[in-house]
């Protein structure tokens, strides 16, 4: 089934984890994929992987002038889109306490402010019918201490899905969220843990998860294929909650 046939999909953070995942299973299914990263190494190694119609940004997320910079560098290929997976983000944790407003700035530029300017020097590229996909998190819902800067922006980014959808339908413009709990990413490995530290955390979590495991990349890119695929035309403004039962049970 190569449901993105003749399609050309952008992929925000597209370099590692979930957004490799969709990356790759996008162009399995047909797509020409723009992938973004902030770094040049990894993009290249990225790029290969998914295959020689994969086209490879350096882009940063939360840097404001990035956004229309990649706009730009899309329309100067010619070309226009009909899915974005808005994956890049960032998470920090700290207590109450801990938490400054240097800490708050960036986690809310990444996560909120990036996204939503993204998507606004994207709309001249985007085709009838597009559907844009946000990676959200069960952050927002669970109440998990030591993530509240966190938590408030990807909330703050959920709700983006609900009022962009109520501004883009008489376009034909779909915005949805898909929401990963505990998903075996090398995000894990950028917490600043020692080796112990990240097996006590991942031990810890693990058992908070009804399935008894993290969920894989691969899994989390199925849904977001789902959601900006045809066969969705009717799901607008939706979270999807990814996260093997752990917000649910």
């Amino acid at each position: 089934m190569n449901r993105f046939n003749d399609k050309t999909v952008l992929v925000t953070g597209g370099s590692s984890g979930i957004g490799l995942a969709a990356a790759q299973a996008y162009a399995a299914e047909g797509a020409r994929v723009i992938i973004t990263g902030r770094d040049d190494a990894t993009l290249a190694r990225a790029r290969e992987a998914i295959g020689e119609r994969a086209v490879a940004i350096r882009n940063d997320a939360a840097d404001l002038g990035s956004a229309q910079a990649l706009a730009d560098a899309i329309a100067a290929e010619g070309l226009t889109l009909d899915a974005v997976f808005i994956n890049a983000g960032i998470a920090k944790f700290a207590d109450v306490a801990g938490v400054s407003s240097e800490l708050w700035d960036l986690i809310f530029d990444t996560n909120v402010k990036g996204p939503f300017f993204q998507i606004q020097a994207l709309l001249p590229l985007l085709n009838p019918g597009a559907a844009i996909a946000l990676n959200g998190s069960i952050n927002a819902h669970i109440g998990m201490p030591n993530t509240t800067i966190y938590a408030a922006s990807k909330a703050a980014l959920i709700s983006l899905a609900k009022t962009l959808s109520g501004e883009f339908l008489a376009r034909g413009i779909r915005v949805n969220v898909i929401s990963p709990g505990p998903v075996q990413t090398p995000l894990y490995g950028k917490l600043g843990l020692s080796g112990a530290e990240l097996d006590a955390t991942a031990a810890q979590i693990q058992g908070q998860v009804p399935l008894g495991r993290f969920g894989t990349p691969q899994e989390l890119a199925s849904t977001v294929l789902h959601l900006t695929a045809a066969e969705s035309a009717y799901i607008v403004g939706t979270e999807i909650v990814v996260d093997g039962g752990m917000s649910q049970l």
